[in-house]
């Protein structure tokens, strides 16, 4: 695209003051960067994603509360993370991390492996163990 065709529709940079770098074509047919504060189309699609992490993340709470999944579930879905990410960040094989989202297997747990996951996320033995209704 050209220079002067770089999108600048209302995007979610835009009330941030931001903007976002882009590739553009100048005059002289030469690739140069160009500022945009947003694009509709990318917009619409960020805000689709960011709607279903949303839901992911609320139906894994639900699964919490009704003691089908263990909090570990709930927490990946909220940091945005897969089985495999978290595997690698707590140094496991994937086929524990899959255990430890069984709620009997969770509350078995040695302190040592709550920490671990606790690290990862970011919070406290205690925040990892419960999940609260107004969370």
């Amino acid at each position: 695209m050209k220079e002067n065709e770089v999108p600048q529709d209302k995007g979610s940079l835009e009330s941030s003051n931001f903007k976002e770098l882009c590739y553009a074509v100048n005059d002289k047919g030469e690739y140069t960067t160009a500022s945009s504060s947003g694009w509709t189309p990318k917009t619409i699609a960020l805000n689709n994603a960011i709607q279903e992490i949303n839901e992911r993340v609320e139906e894994a709470k639900i699964r919490v509360i009704n003691n089908e999944t263990s909090p570990i579930e709930y927490y990946m879905e909220l940091h945005k993370m897969d089985i495999g990410i978290l595997a690698s960040y707590v140094g496991l094989w994937q086929w524990r991390v899959k255990r430890h989202l069984k709620p009997k297997v969770f509350c078995k747990l040695s302190q040592k492996m709550l920490q671990k996951y606790a690290d990862v996320f970011e919070i406290t033995i205690d925040q990892l163990n419960r999940i609260e209704h107004g969370n």
